[in-house]
């Protein structure tokens, strides 16, 4: 086994407030091998975004890093000053973010935007900048990307600025790109051109990949590892095809009971009671609780780790050593 690209190691995100400080990520710990896709999966609030946002340190005031460590190949990044960290943004991490419009300036060209990030990063002339920016377009799809590169994001579709938003993230040949919800303002069929591209080009690029959705469709497309987060935690984590057909955490089985099935016929999906707890009202203990149909005295108590559960790791005293009775 090859050393891990990325190390999160017990990761905290707080905002502080007049009332106190909220901890929107409580401690999260996961690595990302060289070459692998991990997804990042959870309802919205579950501290998805925030926890990618914290790796490449954009975190908005008044949030900041509350403790923990981000290594990313064997170097602690997340303490390093702006301008140090602004040098690995682009170049050593890419990122694909919800809205290509957010990331393209629209008073500049495609090719202007594109030979500016290969040259902020990379010592190539104008020309040779143009070339490398053409042949990314090709890469990720772009018909007759000669002519293309000198349009302006305003006309291209939401699908083609996707890509070349994909190419932006890796022109400068990235170890790890970070994609936060790619593919959430697409079509469902310009939806899977982008996953299958994603993964195609980060694979003949040799990067690794931090995907973050809200879409098991696209973790199960996509990726080799998921974590499944709640209220700021991960609750379960394993290969992708484990946790899809096996769950093991009470959450984890829930958002997988509420995908509608093709071979099974019901009359009414199911669903999981109650909502995410507010950050001013995170309950003691498991998180879950509450709305767990599973929980005993243990879970209202005490807050589970990461437990080895068969094939996967789940945060549920169901699978403390001690504990098998509900």
């Amino acid at each position: 086994m090859s050393d891990p690209l990325l190390q999160v190691r017990d990761l905290v995100v707080e905002f502080p407030t007049r009332r106190g400080t909220l901890t929107a990520v409580d401690k999260v710990s996961f690595d990302i091998a060289p070459g692998e896709v991990l997804g990042v999966v959870g309802e919205s609030g579950a501290g998805k975004s925030l926890t990618g946002t914290a790796i490449i340190n954009l975190l908005e005031p008044p949030g900041r890093i509350g403790g923990g460590e981000v290594i990313l190949q064997g170097e602690r990044i997340d303490n390093l000053p702006q301008e140090e960290m602004r040098k690995i943004r682009g170049k050593r991490i890419g990122m694909v973010f919800q809205d290509p419009l957010t990331s393209l300036n629209p008073l500049y060209t495609i090719g202007e935007q594109l030979t500016e990030t290969i040259q902020t990063h990379m010592k190539l002339t104008d020309a040779a900048a143009r070339i490398r920016a053409i042949e990314l377009l090709s890469e990720v799809g772009i018909p007759a990307p000669e002519s293309r590169i000198d349009a302006y994001p305003h006309q291209f579709s939401g699908g083609m600025r996707q890509r070349v938003v994909i190419a932006l993230a890796l022109a400068a040949n990235p170890v790890l790109v970070l994609a936060d919800e790619p593919t959430t303002a697409l079509d469902v069929s310009v939806q899977a051109q982008i996953i299958a591209l994603l993964k195609k080009t980060c694979a003949e690029h040799g990067a690794a990949v931090m995907l973050i959705t809200h879409d098991m469709g696209v973790i199960a497309e996509t990726a080799d590892r998921v974590a499944v987060m709640y209220a700021g935690r991960i609750v379960e984590i394993g290969p992708v095809r484990e946790v899809i057909k096996n769950a093991k955490h009470p959450y984890t089985d829930g958002l997988m009971a509420s995908i509608p099935s093709l071979t099974h016929e019901a009359e009414r999906l199911a669903q999981i009671e109650g909502s995410m707890p507010r950050l001013t009202a995170i309950p003691d203990g498991c998180a879950f609780h509450p709305r767990c149909p599973q929980a005993f005295d243990r879970c209202r108590r005490e807050r589970p780790e990461l437990l080895d559960a068969d094939t996967t790791q789940a945060a549920c005293w169901l699978y403390a050593k001690e504990e098998a009775v509900t």
